[in-house]
């Protein structure tokens, strides 16, 4: 069986090569392999430690479990943080989908480490879009170097996903210069002990915003002033959660914070996006590598339990789940490299696959997520009683995966992006193009294939209530449906992936069409609404 580097490997070399890297086969190998010892000698081995020892908040500020301090330094060492940014301010300017490679590994090695760099990561792709000049040459190096981390200062209590309710206030202090005033919660990394400095991405209203989402503009601060002094800032305390322990998730108290404008007066929103939309693609990774994980434990547990004379994985209860962790895992990777090269074409002005990652990135995010909780839970289950206690590592594969369709946009919104804006954009012609690559992929998809283009027509003549009622299991019957084409695309190209492209045709792909049959029932859905709802 493939290792999750071969198969990452094979995904950009065959299946949906990268274009113009300038690497060969063989240089990507060569990267993908040093990503994995990283990965697993330096960030995996501290990872059921950190878990329990977990971020911690005193009146001296927020630190993270100590093993994570020597693995932040080896990360700023080895240069990872500016695999994928500008060589102008010290990046290695190599494929976005590399980087989604090294996402993957370190996720599966440690989850709750890998989001400090992550936030990090769409900032910077954020300032290389929006920052003017001299904000760039400020920010920049320090964030592609890992010397300081970014966050996305988003949410605030009474507003959660509704960012037109935001109320943090941004005042002039003049010489381009702005005071920033409010709170902001769930705020990864917001507050930590690993890196110099943190510049702070923050959604606020100037004096004269407008009401709404069009009256919300984009800030940066820094934690830190240049002078070294504290800005105007602070933790006002970390959640207690159900996983990633080891990650502070910080409440972030803006008390007057020196700040500087980045975009235009009362765009903040779409500039935010670029940040949002690289954060979705990457927390739909991390469902990837929570199956990932999931099979690793699993596989290796089922190798040596051994019950009624025989180890538990030649039981074909076992074997079945197994092979299901195995066969999701490997169609979501394959699903979200899809999107990662798409990213890489749309950056050189390819529209046609810019509009392929616009109508991907919903599904990346909300069917890998949903499925790597589905495959932390299966792993759970094949350890039985031992997968339910601590000591394995399986419960906490589970507990962290559990956040993933929830932030960066839960399932049910990216259900709605999908049906509201990108199907209606071009009535369904790149979903319409998906599902001829997989009919000529092979022709046994073609009944899933048609019963989800048969979906595809309903849900762009159904009212918008209807599409919101079946959304979800529109998305749903889309990731089965795709991730079932690439599996068996990779079988022609490689005989390697023609057993796992097999099993999951037939025992998982008529999910899809149960979700499309079930996409049927909105009106019963709409009857269950509360009167005053409705």
């Amino acid at each position: 069986m493939t290792t999750p580097a071969e198969d990452i490997l094979f995904a950009l070399t065959k299946l949906h090569p990268m274009p113009g890297s300038g690497l060969g086969a063989e240089d990507i190998a060569a990267l993908l392999e040093e990503m994995r010892k990283f990965a697993a000698e330096v960030i995996e081995p501290g990872r059921l430690e950190a878990d329990r020892e977990g971020a911690r908040f005193t009146n001296d500020g927020v630190t993270c479990p100590p093993g994570y301090r020597a693995a932040y330094a080896a990360w700023v060492e080895g240069g990872w943080q500016g695999l994928a940014a500008s060589e102008t301010h010290g990046g290695q300017g190599l494929p976005f989908a590399l980087w989604c490679a090294l996402k993957e590994l370190m996720t599966t090695a440690d989850m709750a480490f890998t989001l400090c760099p992550t936030l990090t990561a769409g900032a910077i792709e954020l300032l290389e879009k929006h920052a003017t000049e001299e904000q760039a040459a400020k920010w920049l190096p320090e964030l592609v170097s890992g010397r300081w981390n970014g966050t996305m200062c988003l949410t605030e209590s009474q507003a959660g996903s509704d960012l037109a309710a935001v109320r943090t206030r941004a005042e002039p202090l003049g010489d381009g210069r702005y005071a920033l005033h409010g709170q902001k919660i769930f705020i990864t990394y917001g507050a930590h002990d690993l890196s110099a400095n943190t510049l702070h991405l923050v959604l606020a209203r100037l004096p004269d915003a407008p009401a709404g989402s069009r009256g919300i503009s984009l800030f940066a601060t820094t934690t830190l002033r240049a002078d070294g002094s504290r800005n105007a800032l602070r933790c006002g305390g970390i959640e207690r959660k159900l996983g990633i322990h080891a990650s502070p998730t910080c409440i972030m108290l803006f008390e007057g914070a020196e700040a500087e404008l980045v975009g235009e007066p009362h765009r903040g929103l779409p500039a935010m996006f670029a940040m949002m939309n690289n954060a979705r693609l990457q927390v739909g990774i991390e469902g990837v590598a929570a199956g990932a994980r999931a099979l690793q434990l699993a596989e290796a547990y089922a190798a040596e339990r051994v019950q009624g004379g025989r180890a538990i994985a030649h039981h074909p209860d076992v074997a079945r789940m197994l092979a299901e962790i195995r066969a999701i895992t490997l169609a979501g990777r394959f699903l979200a490299l899809d999107a990662a090269v798409a990213a890489d074409r749309a950056r050189g002005g390819d529209e046609a696959a810019e509009a392929r990652l616009a109508l991907l990135t919903p599904i990346v995010k909300a069917w890998c997520t949903e499925r790597g909780v589905q495959c932390a839970s299966l792993g759970v289950q094949v350890h039985g009683g031992m997968g339910f206690v601590e000591d394995t590592g399986a419960a906490q594969v589970l507990r962290d995966a559990r956040i993933a369709p929830i932030y960066e946009g839960t399932t049910g919104i990216q259900a709605l992006d999908l049906v509201t804006r990108k199907l209606p954009r071009d009535q369904g012609a790149v979903l319409r193009g998906l599902l001829a690559e997989a009919r000529a992929a092979d022709e046994r998809l073609a009944p899933a294939a048609d019963s989800l283009e048969a979906a595809t027509s309903w849900i762009l003549a159904a009212s918008p209530e209807e599409a919101a009622a079946s959304a979800t299991a529109y998305l749903e019957a889309c990731g089965w449906v795709l991730g079932g084409a690439l599996l068996a695309r990779a079988a022609k190209l490689d005989p390697a992936y023609a057993a796992i492209a097999a099993f999951y045709r037939t025992r998982l792909l008529p999910r899809a069409q149960a979700h499309c049959a079930e996409i049927l029932g909105a009106a019963e859905l709409l009857a269950l609404l509360p009167n005053d709802a409705a």
